[in-house]
């Protein structure tokens, strides 16, 4: 199994990404942002958390024109797996991946703590090492993370089953309490909690780690 984690000026949690996926089992290659093509043979690419470019603009929309972004996209229309945290589900956004975007928190204040989120869709790659319904406790670090979506939209990821996860406790005025999606593939899912930050016991919570064990275990039985 090979990940691609992909590294923008001011990326700040690409290296955590790598660690959570590699103690799942993947082999990892990380590739600056100027790269124009991934390494050969890659499963997944992953888009970190951090404040790619400062945030200038909006929040992952140069990054979103990074020549390497353009491999991504075309890795994803080909069937690819991606996962986009944070900052990187911001760029999933810009770049048309995934629809919607993600607008400034409600209280207009940078938010940093651990929430509970429920788990709204136990039955995909990333997600099946959950139950539907499952309350688990993950970290968010985010002044832009309140997501944003026409009704007509909202409607169509409620109804095919695309919100991944959803607050229990909604921080950020996100519409719907949504907190991460998946594509109509169900093969790239962004969210704004932080997963890799909750891998590891030493980093006081292991909740996260099923999402990187469901991913290696659906490529393992392809």
């Amino acid at each position: 199994m090979k990940a691609a984690v992909i590294v923008f000026p001011g990326s700040n949690c690409d290296r955590d990404l790598a660690v959570a996926l590699r103690a799942a089992g993947f082999d990892v290659t990380m590739v600056w942002h100027k790269e124009t093509g991934l390494p050969g043979g890659v499963d997944l690419v992953g888009l970190p958390g951090g404040f790619s470019f400062g945030d200038y603009l909006r929040c992952g929309a140069i990054a979103a024109r990074s020549p390497i972004v353009g491999a991504v996209v075309d890795h994803a229309k080909k069937g690819g797996y991606v996962l986009g945290i944070c900052n990187g589900f911001q760029i999933l956004t810009e770049s048309g991946l995934l629809p919607g975007a993600l607008m400034r928190n409600r209280e207009l204040k940078y938010i940093c703590r651990t929430v509970p989120l429920i788990v709204k869709n136990a039955d995909s790659p990333f997600t099946s090492g959950y139950r539907d319904r499952q309350a688990i406790d993950i970290p968010i670090a985010h002044h832009d993370g309140n997501y944003s979506a026409d009704a007509d939209t909202l409607a169509r990821l409620s109804g095919e089953g695309r919100v991944a996860f959803t607050y229990a406790a909604n921080p950020n005025g996100s519409r719907n309490d949504i907190a991460g999606i998946l594509s109509e593939n169900g093969r790239v899912l962004g969210m704004m909690p932080h997963p890799e930050r909750a891998a590891d016991p030493a980093l006081g919570g292991t909740d996260g780690r099923a999402l990187f064990t469901s991913l290696a275990q659906s490529f393992a039985e392809a």
